[in-house]
């Protein structure tokens, strides 16, 4: 499966984004899908991830209250939604796909085997 990230941005702190994973290729309802973000200088951390089939979700402390990921198998998509956005929140966030027989979805990048070329979020203060 290939993934296509996209809706980075410039925004100011409290604003909002919506980024977006576009997939082609393979059954993408036999995956779940995680999203990833590295800042400058740190490493790749977790952000959310959704089950392949939507019954299941899980994010990072600093995402509970202000991100919401979805998905929609038709289309072939899966979004977060990001608000309240702060400064430390700049990174480029990467989209993750890893096959699954089942609800479940994990929170390590070795659960995930392909990844998309990421977006740039930038957060001004």
């Amino acid at each position: 499966v290939q993934l296509q990230a996209c809706g980075g941005g410039l925004v100011q702190a409290g604003g909002s984004l919506r980024l977006s994973c576009a997939a082609s290729g393979g059954t993408f309802s036999d995956y779940a899908i995680g999203w990833f973000r590295q800042a400058p200088g740190k490493e790749r951390e977790f952000v959310s991830g959704i089950s392949r089939r939507g019954g299941s979700s899980n994010y990072a402390d600093f995402a509970k209250g202000r991100f919401t990921i979805s998905r929609d198998n038709a289309k072939n998509t899966v979004s977060l939604r990001m608000n309240v956005l702060k400064p430390e929140d700049t990174a480029v966030y990467y989209c993750a796909a890893g096959w699954r027989w089942n609800e479940y979805v994990g929170s390590s990048s070795r659960d995930f085997m392909h990844w998309g070329q990421g977006t740039l979020v930038t957060v001004s203060s």
